[in-house]
């Protein structure tokens, strides 16, 4: 007969964002731990709160299941000597497997007899497994930050302040740090009482009467509910943001929503502070009309009850108040600095010990903007835009509103710079030289942004490179692949005809003027296996198959757009449509390039054609060159292929009649030179034996 299992650890208040990763570990290794011990249940659900971690789990067999496993030892050769006797391999075997020699049996593996061993064991109580079990999976459970409390040696999120343990009705018992299993669960901290668990199927409703509510999709459901609900009232737009709603989601166990006001003369100081000072600072969300426009209104969801909802209100509105006041003491302020003051500020803020201060940051990123704009053509109007911009990009960061709101950066710099005086692309693309942000966010909207965008970004990630600053496994504290990877995808949308190696010149050339730390060319090799890396997430991440990426990056990196451009031109020939005549193809492609790999020179010597199939073959390679160089300078890869497939007749003819590998080497050497030039071209778009069909 099976059980219910429910398992709660309840907590001192665990920081929201720290919640759904722990309540989707604990689903996680309950059950693999299950599984691990042959343990046949039904569904698992889990349940968070700040103050609880629970996982319910349905029809739990009383008993594990019996096991019959089969273990291979050692060959027969080697476990037996001539007269039959067990060898020392074989006795250690049994010892090893826990059974008698006598158990012993034969059986035939690719041709060779092995010793096998047959062990069978009887399930054990479940029951007698779980204290143990359930005691490890909690103290193996691990945190972003830990903390240990008293004088116990457990590093836990939070200190565990009671424990629900039950198998059907009965406590499974045990303890940590002095903490006992039981019946009973904590109510809301403020509106409930003790819970008494009477069996796990109870655990849901019992913690509801206690005003908390454990199931995360229905507090959520809830939430955004009451939310629509003051929407449909109010004829308001209420802006959610994803992850403020997943961080009030694991603020409240018990969620109320309720709006309160602000006065409207705030509504003077720019719309971003106040949504930023809302949702960052007091996680609420704005009130926005039909034009996107903010109100004076907000919203938040209390951890209680209605009563004294209105209360509860004013109290918001006092401390949003002087939240507000003080945004708009520093919006003020801020308007008495002129933008020559900023950057002088910037000479005496250290950006990193090794690489100078946020105003040589800024120095280099001008330097570096230049160039690009320089390499690029830019006009001369455009240039100066760039230059400008380039220059005064960082100014902000001496603001007192971004000091007190960092996520302001480039946004008050474009606001600041506006009001200034500045151009209208200058001060735009002040706050877009940051984009793009974050995975997801939109690249610059015009180019003066993305120039400076591209040249801070490389500028940072050569820097940190320059001075043995990596990223390693998780551990990467400049961000440096989202900058990498911003400049992938910026390079790719508009479209520049600039190549990696360009950028990392034109930085290392800025970077060397302060002497570099390590040697150029280690640097070079770092950051072109970096930029690999992101270029291959970015194929990826645009649903390219596996084989293709690996097939399009085998013939360089170096020109984004053109990579890009091949994995789409190969994508669309293997199509279901195309690929069984492309399948053809490429294998003539790949004949002419694992033979071309033999050659020792390029250079052709058409007196040398003894067979008519070779002239043919040169002449149509010839024939299409120039259309073929013309396309890939181009960018127009598919026409490219397009020239490269019209080979494949005249590939096949050759070699059905010509031996490549002739005994006269001035021949051979020839033939093998005009396969190497034609798998030259061929590589320059992909690699198609990576291809798998």
């Amino acid at each position: 007969m099976a059980k219910d299992l429910l398992l709660e650890i309840g907590l001192e208040e665990v920081p929201a964002r720290f919640v759904r990763a722990a309540m989707n570990q604990l689903k996680d290794k309950t059950e693999k731990w299950l599984a691990d011990s042959r343990i046949q249940h039904g569904e698992v659900e889990v349940f968070a709160t700040p103050r609880r971690l629970a996982v319910l789990v349905r029809e739990v067999a009383e008993k594990q299941s019996d096991s019959n496993e089969e273990a291979k030892g050692p060959s027969r050769k080697i476990a037996q000597d001539e007269a039959g006797n067990w060898s020392k391999a074989a006795l250690g075997f049994a010892r090893s497997q826990g059974v008698d020699p006598e158990q012993f049996y034969f059986q035939e593996l690719a041709g060779v007899e092995y010793v096998y061993a047959r062990k069978s064991s009887i399930g054990a109580e479940t029951s007698g497994l779980l204290p143990e079990g359930l005691s490890q999976l909690i103290t193996s459970m691990s945190f972003p930050k830990n903390m240990r409390w008293g004088n116990n040696e457990l590093r836990f999120v939070r200190p565990i302040r009671w424990m629900v343990a039950l198998f059907g009705e009965d406590v499974i018992p045990f303890e940590i740090t002095g903490v006992a299993t039981g019946h009973t669960s904590r109510g809301h901290r403020f509106l409930g009482e003790d819970a008494v668990i009477g069996e796990p199927g109870q655990y849901r409703e019992a913690l509801r009467q206690q005003q908390v509510i454990v199931d995360v999709k229905e507090r959520e459901a809830l939430i955004l509910k009451q939310l629509d609900e003051l929407k449909t009232e109010k004829g308001w737009t209420i802006a959610v943001k994803e992850d403020l709603l997943e961080e009030v989601l694991f603020l409240v166990e018990y969620p109320n929503a309720l709006f309160g006001t602000f006065d409207p003369s705030f509504l003077q100081i720019p719309q971003e502070v106040l949504v930023t000072s809302m949702r960052e600072h007091q996680r609420y969300f704005p009130v926005l009309d039909e034009q996107g426009k903010l109100l004076p209104y907000f919203v938040t969801v209390r951890n209680g009850d209605l009563r004294s909802i209105e209360l509860v209100a004013k109290g918001n509105e006092k401390v949003l108040r002087a939240r507000l006041s003080d945004a708009k003491f520093f919006y003020e302020e801020d308007h008495k600095l002129s933008i020559e003051r900023a950057n002088g500020k910037l000479e005496s803020i250290v950006y990193h010990e090794e690489l100078g201060t946020v105003a040589d940051k800024v120095r280099r990123i001008t330097a570096v903007s230049e160039t690009i704009a320089s390499k690029l053509d830019i006009d001369q109007s455009a240039a100066v835009h760039i230059s400008r911009a380039a220059a005064v990009c960082k100014f902000d960061l001496v603001s007192q509103m971004v000091y007190e709101f960092p996520e302001l950066q480039g946004i008050m710099g474009e606001d600041y710079a506006r009001k200034l005086g500045e151009s209208e692309q200058v001060a735009k693309a002040i706050n877009e030289h940051y984009q793009p942000r974050y995975s997801g966010d939109a690249v610059p909207s015009e180019m003066t942004g993305a120039i400076v965008s591209l040249a801070d970004k490389i500028d940072t990630i050569v820097g940190c490179f320059s001075i043995g600053i990596i990223p390693t496994g998780s551990q990467d504290p400049y961000a440096l692949r989202r900058q990498a990877a911003g400049i992938v995808n910026i390079l790719l949308a508009f479209d520049f005809k600039l190549q990696l190696s360009e950028l990392y010149d034109i930085a290392l050339d800025v970077h060397k003027q302060r002497g570099l730390k390590r040697s150029e060319a280690d640097v070079r090799k770092e950051l072109n296996d970096f930029f690999a890396l992101r270029v291959k997430n970015w194929l990826t991440e645009q649903g390219y198959r596996y084989d293709i990426v690996d097939a399009v990056m085998t013939a360089g990196i170096d020109d984004l757009v053109q990579t890009a451009n091949r994995a789409s031109a190969v994508a669309a020939w293997t199509t279901e449509e195309a690929k069984a005549d492309f399948k053809l193809i490429v294998e003539q492609f790949n004949r002419v390039s694992n033979l071309a790999s033999k050659a020792a020179s390029v250079s052709v010597d058409p007196s040398l054609f003894a067979e008519s199939a070779e002239g043919n073959l040169y002449d149509a390679w010839m024939g299409q060159k120039e259309t073929f160089q013309e396309a890939i300078s181009n960018r127009k890869v598919d026409e490219a292929l397009q020239s490269l497939a019209s080979l494949k007749p005249v590939i096949q003819a050759y070699f059905d009649s010509v031996m490549v590998m002739a005994q006269d080497e001035k021949v051979r050497d020839n033939r093998l030179a005009t396969l190497r030039g034609i798998a030259g071209d061929i590589a320059a778009v992909a690699d198609f034996s990576k291809l798998v069909w």
